[in-house]
């Protein structure tokens, strides 16, 4: 069965749904059942992550070997990848109005986020810039490495050296050693699977319609 990854991608999400609203969750001080964003928030960003990586391997395989093939996988898996880092960046949002009392704070994971948006859309704009497919595929190829390593610093690196109120940075505990119990493993990790198998659906969809229309041009 060739797309059976599709069906589980389906049972996992219709499972974090359900699970995320009616599974028990811990009732800890501020977060109360506002814990149940984990589900949605969270993995939302790992599938921007794994998005963004894999159109990084996309672009380099576009460098090495100067097919167009892989500059459409790159862009698509981009496109996609910025549409769940923007829904990453509202459900936070959300989770931060009802945990820290405003739909904005001043931390710096959340202005790291905001800046990697903006230097993703700039690849968009950038693409948009530029006529010869050639020229286009190599300079969008190469900024698409250096904006996956500005990610890895805005998100991953600086919020570790300097204070922030997300949980597993700036020497605030993560979720895994306060308040992350079995119930709640129970369903994140097969929600962060689920996310991931549906942004590649979207990807790879993506990626067919483009490829349709580039060979409806030749």
């Amino acid at each position: 069965m060739r797309n059976w990854w599709k069906v589980a991608a389906i049972i996992l999400l219709i499972y974090t749904v359900i699970g995320g609203f009616l599974v028990a969750v811990p009732k800890q001080v501020i977060l109360y059942e506002s814990i149940r964003n984990l589900y949605f928030h969270v993995p939302m960003w790992f599938s921007m992550i794994f998005l963004f990586l894999m159109s990084v391997v996309n672009s380099i395989k576009n460098l090495s070997s100067n097919e167009l093939k892989y500059d459409i996988r790159a862009k698509e898996l981009v496109n996609t990848g910025i549409i769940f880092g923007i829904l990453g960046t509202i459900t936070g949002s959300i989770w931060a109005k009802f945990t820290w009392g405003a739909w904005w704070v001043n931390d710096v994971k959340l202005n790291g986020s905001a800046i990697t948006m903006l230097i993703y859309l700039a690849y968009v704009v950038l693409r948009g810039s530029l006529d010869d497919e050639q020229k286009r595929a190599r300079i969008a190829a190469v900024y698409n490495i250096f904006a996956f390593v500005l990610l890895l610093v805005f998100i991953g690196i600086l919020p570790r050296m300097t204070d922030s109120l997300h949980p597993g940075n700036g020497g605030n505990p993560g979720f895994n050693n306060y308040d992350l119990d079995n119930n709640m493993k129970l369903v994140f990790y097969p929600a962060v699977l689920a996310w991931i198998l549906l942004g590649w659906w979207i990807a790879s969809l993506k990626i067919r319609m483009s490829n349709l229309k580039q060979n409806s041009i030749e």
